[in-house]
């Protein structure tokens, strides 16, 4: 082990290399800890120790950004930041702490480092209806290109239950075959590329299918992305990547036709996973299933669904079994 003269933030570029080749974490999930990391170093900046180095980190200092995260504000919402959310901070220093360790340089271990406790409101999933869901879905104006996009889209989502970042990296190649079946009550499966590398078997109804054909047969271009941004002048010679959307505009889509359909403002293509997987449950899906679908890679993650299934279950009981209409004594 060995003190280093090299401030905390100089480090950045060291560790997200070592998140890629010894860790194997996608290109998001770097982008994602660069983007936690940075708040750590607006708030060393704040307190005026830019220059701190790895073994100059104390418990006071994690107390003091403790304290900063929970008085933070979220860019998109204005409102402090949940708890869940101030954890993802937390773990990104984890991890920082880690690569030190792992690198014989000295710091605070990163066990010093305990996160944010859980309230049980931050924990409840929140979700769309069925009949939301569909409020939603026929919002988009599909007589306009970007509208029938963003149709189809939304279809796409709830249809699969695709992370953002998943959809975003979809393919006009990978709908081909399902385009061409002569039978078109039936929807497709396909194999993806998911978090973590994980390959898994996603189901495009044939409900969303009918919408993808719709949307590609409005296209004139020759573009390999599924889903491309209409207001960027794309050189398809050069850099046909340039015409994906982005996972940030997929928010602002979802975004805005929340807003049009009058429903819950906290409402973002994370919502309409969730009730992708909660809508499965409450008709009956079993919980490794929705676990396989959803690209979980443990069982626990699909657990926090389970909520949705406690009242319809107990509604059941209540509604059909015997003992609840025998005679009171």
């Amino acid at each position: 082990m060995h003190h280093s003269p090299i401030p905390i933030k100089k480090y950045l570029t060291d560790f997200l290399e070592y998140l890629e080749i010894e860790k194997g974490l996608s290109n998001n999930t770097q982008q994602n800890y660069q983007m936690f990391l940075n708040k750590f170093f607006e708030f060393l900046s704040l307190i005026q120790l830019d220059n701190l180095k790895p073994d100059e980190l104390t418990p006071d200092h994690v107390w003091a950004y403790k304290v900063f995260l929970a008085r933070s504000r979220s860019s998109s919402t204005g409102e402090l930041l949940k708890k869940t959310t101030q954890n993802y901070y937390l773990i990104a220093l984890r991890a920082l702490l880690n690569f030190f360790a792992d690198r014989d340089i000295i710091s605070l271990p990163s066990k010093k480092i305990n996160l944010a406790r859980d309230n049980i409101k931050d924990k409840k999933i929140k979700f769309l209806s069925l009949e939301q869901i569909e409020i939603l879905l026929s919002t988009p104006d599909v007589n306009i290109d970007s509208g029938l996009r963003d149709r189809a889209l939304m279809e796409v989502l709830f249809s699969t239950g695709l992370r953002v970042a998943e959809l975003t990296s979809l393919n006009v190649e990978h709908f081909s075959a399902g385009l061409k079946q002569k039978n078109r009550s039936d929807g497709i499966e396909l194999s993806i590329v998911g978090k973590g590398n994980r390959v898994r078997t996603i189901y495009v109804s044939s409900r969303a299918m009918e919408w993808i054909r719709k949307y590609l047969d409005s296209r004139s271009d020759n573009y390999s992305p599924l889903f491309i941004n209409y207001s960027k002048n794309v050189n398809k010679e050069l850099n046909q990547e340039s015409a994906r959307l982005t996972s940030r505009s997929v928010e602002r889509i979802v975004k805005k036709y929340v807003k049009l359909a009058g429903l819950p403002l906290h409402t973002s293509p994370h919502t309409i996973r969730h009730s992708y997987a909660t809508d499965l449950l409450s008709q009956g899906a079993d919980l490794r299933a929705i676990q396989e679908m959803l690209g979980h890679s443990s069982i626990t993650t699909t657990q926090v669904y389970t909520h949705v299934t406690n009242k319809r279950l107990k509604d059941i009981h209540k509604k059909f079994h015997s003992g609840n209409k025998l005679n009171q004594q």
